[in-house]
C-alpha cells in the first residue's frame, strides 16, 4: 500500500478522490435510470416483464412474479444447516439491539388546560431491495427487515433479481423468510424501485424504500425520493483504521482488506502514529491479497483508494478521521475508549483488536447500513427510527386559548397573514364585542 506523511493537501485530495466515488458523480446513467422508472410508472407489470427479459433473461409474468412457499421450502431443503443456524443467531442480536432503539409516543398536560405531545407510529409498507448478481448478502436481508419488524412495519415486500431460471439465491429467501419478509418479488435493477415507488398491479406500492445495489438502484432511489422516503443514495465501501504502536500488524491488514474486497471503490485507510507499523502493515497487506480469493479486485480498490497515513500525533489522526467521515472506524490504539471519545463523525465504531469490521457485518447486532461518502457527518446508520414517523398532538381547551389567542393574533398579523390570526380572533368575537 502506498505510504505517505499526513498534510493538510493529503487529507485534502484524499477526500476530493473519495467523493468522486459517489453516485452524485455519475449523471450519465440518469437518463437510462430515469426512462426505465417512467416506463414502470405508466406501464406498470408490462414493463417489469420487458426488464426482466432484457437484464435477467428470465420470461416473468404476474403467475411467477411472486416468490411461493413453496419455492421458499425448496430454498430451505438445500440449505446448509449449520449455517441456518449462524443465521439464527445473527437475527436474535440484530434484534435484540434493535429492540433497545423502540420509541414511545408521550404526552403532557399543563393546569392551565393545554395538553400536547407526541404520537410516535411505524409506517404501513417498506420495500427491501436485495442485490444479485455478483453475490449474495444474506446479511444485507436481516439488517434491513428487522429494523422494520422491530417498529412494527405493516406489511415488508422485497424486491431481488432471480436468474435466467427464474430462481432466487436460496441464502437471500432463507434469511428473508427467517427475518420477516411478508412478500417477495422477483424483480431487480431500477425497474424495481419504480415498483416499489409507484406501484404495479403485482406489487404494491410502498412509503418507503431501503437497501444498497448498484449504480442503477442508487440513481433510481435518488430519483423517487419524494414519491417514497428511501434510506440514503449509498456509494461503496470504506473503511479507517486508527492504530498505534501497540496494534497487531497483521490484524490491521486484515481488517483493510475486508473492505477492499468489496469492489474497486471501496476504500481502506490506515491512519497511524508509528512509522513501523505503516511499513509492516504493507507488507502484511501484500502477503494477504496473494492468497485471497479476490485478489484483482482488491489490488484495483487499494491502487485507486488505499493509503496508510502517517501522523505526527494522535490528536491529528482524530483531527482526520472526523474530517474524511468513514463508513466503519475501527480504533486499535493503547486506550481505544479514550479515543472514542473524540470521535464526531463515523457510521459504526469497533473499538479495539479483537473488534473486526466483519463482526459488525454479520453478528454483533449494530446495523451494517451506515452513511459513506463522508455522509456519516450527518446521517446515522439504519434503524428502527427510519421505520416510524412521528405526530405532535395538540390540545388547548377555551381557558386555555383564552389567555394565547390575542399573541397568536399579533404574530400572525406581524407576518401579514390575517386569515391566520381570523381563526383564532372568531372564537372570542361574540366576548370582545
Amino acid at each position: 500500500m502506498r505510504t505517505v506523511k499526513l498534510t493538510k493537501d493529503t487529507i485534502s485530495n484524499i477526500l476530493e478522490g473519495m467523493l468522486k466515488r459517489s453516485p452524485n458523480s455519475y449523471g450519465e446513467y440518469e437518463k437510462t435510470v430515469g426512462d426505465i422508472l417512467d416506463k414502470v410508472k405508466t406501464q406498470g407489470d408490462k414493463a417489469l416483464f420487458e426488464f426482466t427479459k432484457k437484464f435477467d433473461k428470465f420470461d416473468l409474468n404476474a403467475d411467477n412474479i411472486r416468490v411461493t412457499e413453496q419455492e421458499i421450502r425448496q430454498a430451505y431443503d438445500s440449505f446448509d444447516r449449520e449455517l441456518l443456524e449462524i443465521i439464527r443467531t445473527s437475527k436474535e442480536n440484530i434484534r435484540k439491539f434493535h429492540q433497545r432503539q423502540l420509541q414511545n409516543s408521550w404526552f403532557t398536560s399543563e393546569a392551565d388546560g393545554t395538553f400536547m405531545g407526541q404520537k410516535v407510529t411505524p409506517i404501513q409498507k417498506a420495500g427491501v431491495y436485495v442485490p444479485g448478481g455478483k453475490a449474495a448478502y444474506p446479511s444485507s436481508v436481516l439488517m434491513n427487515i428487522i429494523p422494520a419488524k422491530v417498529a412494527g412495519v405493516e406489511k415488508i415486500v422485497m424486491t431481488t433479481p432471480c436468474s435466467s431460471e427464474g430462481v432466487v439465491n436460496p441464502a437471500v429467501l432463507v434469511a428473508a423468510n427467517e427475518a420477516g419478509a411478508d412478500e417477495i418479488y422477483k424483480v431487480g435493477g431500477a425497474q424495481a424501485i419504480g415498483a416499489l415507488a409507484f406501484g404495479t398491479e403485482s406489487i404494491p406500492k410502498v412509503d418507503k424504500i431501503v437497501g444498497p445495489g448498484n449504480i442503477y438502484v442508487a440513481l433510481a432511489k435518488k430519483a423517487v425520493y419524494g414519491h417514497v422516503n428511501i434510506d440514503s443514495v449509498a456509494g461503496p465501501s470504506e473503511i479507517l483504521i486508527i492504530a498505534d504502536k501497540t496494534a497487531n500488524p497483521r490484524y490491521v491488514a486484515a481488517d483493510l482488506l475486508s473492505q477492499a474486497e468489496h469492489d474497486e471503490l471501496a476504500s481502506a485507510i490506515l491512519i497511524t502514529t508509528d512509522s513501523e507499523l505503516a511499513r509492516q502493515v504493507s507488507e502484511q497487506v501484500d502477503i494477504f491479497t496473494n492468497q485471497l480469493d479476490r485478489k484483482e479486485i482488491i489490488q484495483k480498490s487499494l491502487n485507486n483508494f488505499g493509503y496508510i497515513l502517517i501522523a505526527e500525533d494522535l490528536d491529528e489522526a482524530i483531527e482526520t478521521a472526523n474530517a474524511i467521515a468513514s463508513e466503519h472506524l475501527e480504533i486499535v490504539t493503547e486506550n481505544p475508549f479514550e479515543v472514542m471519545t473524540k470521535i464526531r463523525n463515523a457510521g459504526a465504531i469497533f473499538l479495539g483488536e479483537n473488534s473486526c469490521e466483519s463482526l459488525g457485518d454479520y453478528y454483533a447486532g449494530p446495523n451494517h447500513v451506515l452513511p459513506t461518502n463522508g455522509t456519516a457527518r450527518f446521517f446515522s446508520p439504519l434503524s428502527v427510527d427510519d421505520f416510524i414517523k412521528k405526530s405532535s398532538v395538540i390540545y388547548y381547551s377555551r381557558n386555555a386559548l383564552q389567555s394565547a389567542y390575542k399573541n397568536v393574533e399579533k404574530f400572525a398579523k406581524a407576518e401579514r397573514l390575517t386569515a391566520h390570526a381570523n381563526a383564532v380572533t372568531v372564537r372570542f368575537e361574540d366576548e370582545d364585542k
